[in-house]
C-alpha cells in the first residue's frame, strides 16, 4: 500500500476488442476512469472479471471502483427477464459481486458507478427496475440531470445541495437493500445515489463521474478516505 497515492481498484469487463493487427477478447475499461483517480491523487489497478476475487486477493488495494457497463442478470435478484434486458454477463457478475462482498468485509472504500451501485444493492438483496426512460437519451449520449442530495450524507458533504450529474441509464433500484441509504433523487424520483449506513465509505451513484475530468470530486473523496485508511 502507499499512503501518499492509494492504490484504487476498478473492475473491467470483457470485450471482443481490436487494436493493432489483433481482433481478440480482452479486459477493457473506457480510460476516464484511470484519468480520474490518476488525477485524485491515486493509482488505478485494472481487476479483470477472471480469477477468484475474495478479501485475501484484494487485501493490497486501499478503495475499490465498480465501473458502470451492462444490464445485471435479472436472476441474480429474482425476477424475470424483461425484454427490454441486455444479455447476461454472469462472469462479470460473478466477479463483481465477489468484489463488493471482499470490499465489504474489508471496510475498504468503494464508489460504485452506475451499474456499480446496482452490483451494490443487489449483492445486498434489493432489486432493479429492468427498464425506465429519460436518463438513457440515445447510445453514447449522456442526459445531464440536476440532483438533489440528501443533508446530513457522505455525499452532501461531497456535492452540496444539487449538483447537475450525466446519466446513462436505463434501469434504475427498485427495492432498496437493507442498510443502504438512498442520498439522492433526479427530478421523476429516481434514486440516483445510495450509501451504506456505518461504513467508512461506500457510495453509488447511478451517474457517470469519470465522464467529467473537471469535476473530480468523487474520485477526491474515494482517494482521500483510501490514504487515510492505508
Amino acid at each position: 500500500m502507499s499512503a501518499s497515492r492509494p492504490l484504487i481498484g476498478i473492475s473491467t469487463y470483457l470485450e471482443r476488442t481490436r487494436f493493432g493487427h489483433w481482433d481478440v477478447e480482452a479486459a477493457v475499461l473506457y480510460r476516464g476512469y484511470l484519468d480520474c483517480v490518476v488525477q485524485a491523487g491515486g493509482n488505478p489497478v485494472m481487476l479483470p472479471p477472471v480469477g477468484a476475487w475474495n478479501a485475501e486477493t484484494i487485501a493490497f488495494l486501499d478503495g475499490l471502483v465498480i465501473a458502470g457497463g451492462a444490464d445485471i442478470d435479472p436472476a441474480a435478484y429474482g425476477a424475470q427477464r424483461d425484454e427490454r434486458t441486455g444479455e447476461a454477463h454472469p462472469a462479470r457478475d460473478e466477479a463483481e459481486f465477489a468484489l463488493v462482498g471482499a470490499a465489504l468485509k474489508l471496510d475498504l472504500p468503494l464508489l460504485g458507478v452506475c451499474r456499480g451501485m446496482q452490483v451494490l444493492n443487489v449483492a445486498l438483496g434489493g432489486t432493479l427496475h429492468q427498464h425506465v426512460e429519460g436518463h438513457n437519451p440515445a447510445p453514447t449520449v449522456f442526459e445531464h440531470t440536476e440532483i438533489a442530495v440528501a443533508h446530513g450524507t457522505a455525499l452532501h458533504g461531497i456535492l452540496g445541495d444539487t449538483t447537475t450529474v450525466q446519466c446513462h441509464h436505463h434501469q434504475s433500484l427498485d427495492r432498496i437493500a437493507d442498510g443502504l441509504r438512498v442520498t439522492a433523487r433526479a427530478p421523476d424520483g429516481t434514486a440516483e445515489a445510495v450509501e451504506l449506513e456505518g461504513a467508512r465509505f461506500v457510495v453509488g451513484v447511478q451517474s457517470h463521474p469519470e465522464q467529467d475530468i473537471e469535476d473530480l470530486r468523487l474520485f477526491e473523496a474515494l482517494v482521500d478516505v483510501s490514504r487515510r485508511r492505508a
